[in-house]
């Protein structure tokens, strides 16, 4: 079935052969269904790269201090805001964020790492769909993740500031609801696991990326088309139908064969 629906799912500041190396459970996903051996971030710190998944550009934002709603962005759309501007879905879920598209840092989370509520012009979007993850799982097994979806572990959870094991149990304790779902094993949904940048230990911002979809099942694809962030938002751009006009490529579709 064609796809319909991308989570993206944001790890923090590993390098490939640490994250490849780190978290088994992800491993043995990617050796069920495929990964990336040359996937790159854009840039360092976190916040640019998670702003080119989100729009298709970092906008010249360069730090991680950036103001919330950012003028540098200015009135410029996520895939979330084409999502719903498309008549799709769209939801970002953020875990311990205090309040709907938040922007005060808090119990582990960090705007930074929640990329939407740097887009002003969604704000009235962002506040209702860029929420806690406590409904997370519920939606999951309900079918009910959005067409272009992010789910952003707190800083505890995403290897930021804990352990890449940490990190892998975290998700050990959530992928497999999001597997175990129509969605998910009719083909309608693609998840991509991948990490912000690494850790400034390779000179190419090397990270690991894995790709889990239903037709990838057994497989065991390993991509060694060089690819970088924008290729994930050229991937919600082909599945929402919608186009940004930076720098989104679609690779990620090609390359995976998706």
């Amino acid at each position: 079935m064609t796809p319909t629906k991308v989570l993206t799912i944001m790890e923090e500041n590993h390098s490939y052969a640490e994250a490849r190396a780190g978290m088994p459970y992800l491993a043995r996903l990617a050796n069920r269904y495929a990964y990336s051996t040359h996937f790159h971030a854009v840039t360092h710190p976190s916040l640019p790269n998670y702003i080119a998944i989100a729009g298709g550009s970092t906008f010249g934002v360069t730090t991680d201090t950036e103001a919330i709603p950012s003028p540098k962005i200015g009135s410029h759309q996520s895939v979330f805001g084409q999502a719903l501007a498309a008549g799709k879905t769209a939801k970002v879920y953020a875990e311990s964020m205090s309040a709907p598209c938040s922007g005060a840092s808090g119990g582990g989370y960090a705007p930074k790492h929640n990329p939407w509520v740097y887009f002003g012009a969604e704000k009235k979007s962002c506040r209702k769909y860029d929420v806690p993850d406590t409904s997370f799982l519920t939606d999951a097994k309900a079918n009910a993740l959005p067409n272009a979806g992010m789910l952003v572990p707190n800083q505890g959870n995403d290897a930021h500031n804990g352990t890449l094991a940490t990190a892998d149990r975290w998700l050990k304790a959530r992928l497999p609801t999001v597997l175990a779902s129509s969605d998910f094993t009719s083909g309608r949904l693609t998840v991509i696991v991948t990490f912000d940048e690494d850790d400034r230990s390779t000179t190419t911002n090397h990270v690991y990326t894995v790709v889990l979809n239903a037709a990838l099942a057994r497989t065991h694809r390993v991509v060694t088309t060089r690819l970088s962030q924008y290729a994930i938002t050229g991937y919600y751009e082909h599945v929402l139908g919608v186009r940004l006009h930076h720098k989104a490529t679609a690779r990620l579709r090609t390359a995976f064969g998706l």
